[in-house]
C-alpha cells in the first residue's frame, strides 16, 4: 500500500510511527533466548570465578548490581537561613583533675 498525502502515523517504510521491524523483534527474542540460558548457569559460573580470582567476582557482583539496584544520585542542599540572635556571654570553665574528680 502506497503512502498516501493525508495518510497519519505512517513513515516511508509503510510502518506505523514507533512499530520495529521483525528483523529487530526477532533480534530481541534471540538476545532473551540467550541471555535466559545463561542465566541458568549464572550461580554456577560465579562460584567457580570467585575461587580463581576473588577481586574479579567482586568487580562482576558490582556491575551486575547496576541492573537491579538504583543508582543513588548525590543532591546538593543549599539553605539560607536569617539568624538574628546574639550571643550574650560565653562561660567557660577550666578544671583540673582533681577538682573534676570531686563534683562528679
Amino acid at each position: 500500500m502506497p503512502f498516501k498525502p493525508g495518510d497519519k502515523n505512517i513513515n516511508r517504510n509503510g510502518r506505523p510511527k514507533g512499530s520495529s521491524n521483525r528483523s529487530s523483534e526477532m533480534m530481541k527474542v534471540n538476545l532473551a533466548r540467550a541471555i535466559n540460558m545463561g542465566l541458568d548457569f549464572l550461580k554456577e559460573d560465579y562460584q567457580e570465578i570467585r575461587k580463581k580470582d576473588p577481586a574479579k567476582a567482586l568487580h562482576l557482583l558490582t556491575k551486575l548490581m547496576e541492573y537491579s539496584l538504583p543508582k543513588m544520585k548525590s543532591v546538593d542542599v543549599q539553605m539560607e537561613a536569617d539568624v538574628k540572635s546574639t550571643i550574650n556571654e560565653i562561660k567557660v570553665e577550666i578544671l583540673n583533675g582533681k577538682e573534676s574528680n570531686n563534683k562528679q
